[in-house]
């Protein structure tokens, strides 16, 4: 940091479990992505190609290659794992994994009708070639998914082999965790955290007022996904109490945490 300053939430180091902050790249040109991460990539732990931008992404493997230079692991969309299976390719998906050097992959279920015993084969054939992300949560604002029905979807695909579960949300931050109006869910979330450990969930939280009750709710070192490239050091300031939304959030703590 620049300068110091006390009753500051001590923020785990990279790389971390817990304190996630996932940066989602809908098609940064390569000098977009060296600007981003000379500025940002510090506070950013992994990136997602969001949906399925990289079949359409000129210059994959240069930009993949910048990220991983910077030592960021990055993704494909979980859109992208589901138009493989929905075209009887899942083989050629592991191929692209490998062809790409992903280390990461997400296994997600938003787009098409998968029983769930089919997502969790395919969770634990991946685990196998790849640290997998499994996304929970429907991209239709219609399907209302009850809270029982979170948990145990949840508690089997970590069973399964998924490293983190991703709560879905979409990039609008409109679906699954939050109402069409952006407000979050909070009895869903409050009810998911008596059964799942809070440092296994990955927030998809695009919105600041999202990101702040997030923050509030759970402390500096909370996983959040969708993060916009010019919405990461906002979202640092935010996890430390350095933005007015959070500003007094941390300034009475005893202790950093």
């Amino acid at each position: 940091m620049n300068y110091t300053l006390s009753n500051i939430p001590e923020r785990d180091a990279k790389p971390r479990e817990r304190g996630y902050t996932m940066a989602m790249d809908k098609g940064l040109s390569l000098r977009e992505v060296e600007d981003f991460l000379e500025v940002a990539g510090d506070y950013v732990d992994i990136v997602k190609l969001g949906w399925a931008t990289s079949y359409v992404t000129p210059n994959l493997k240069e930009k993949l290659e910048i990220y991983r230079a910077a030592g960021i692991p990055t993704y494909f969309g979980g859109t992208l794992f589901e138009a493989f299976i929905v075209r009887n390719q899942f083989e050629d998906y592991r191929r692209v994994l490998d062809q790409f050097g992903m280390t990461y992959a997400e296994v997600s279920d938003g787009s098409l009708d998968m029983a769930h015993d089919e997502k969790c084969e395919y969770i634990a054939k991946l685990s196998k070639q790849v640290t997998v992300l499994s996304e929970v949560g429907s991209k239709d604002a219609e399907k209302i998914i009850p809270p029982y029905m979170w948990i145990k979807l949840m508690k089997a695909e970590l069973e399964a082999g998924a490293w983190k579960v991703i709560g879905e949300a979409r990039e609008g931050g409109n679906v699954g965790l939050f109402r069409s109006t952006g407000e979050v869910r909070s009895g869903l979330v409050e009810e998911i955290l008596t059964q799942i450990p809070f440092e296994k969930i990955l927030w998809e939280a695009p919105q600041k007022a999202q990101q702040v009750w997030f923050i509030k709710l759970l402390g500096a070192n909370v996983n959040l996904g969708n993060i916009a490239p010019s919405e990461v050091i906002p979202l640092e300031t935010i996890r430390l109490g350095l933005r007015g939304d959070t500003f007094s959030h941390f300034l009475d703590m005893e202790k950093p945490c």
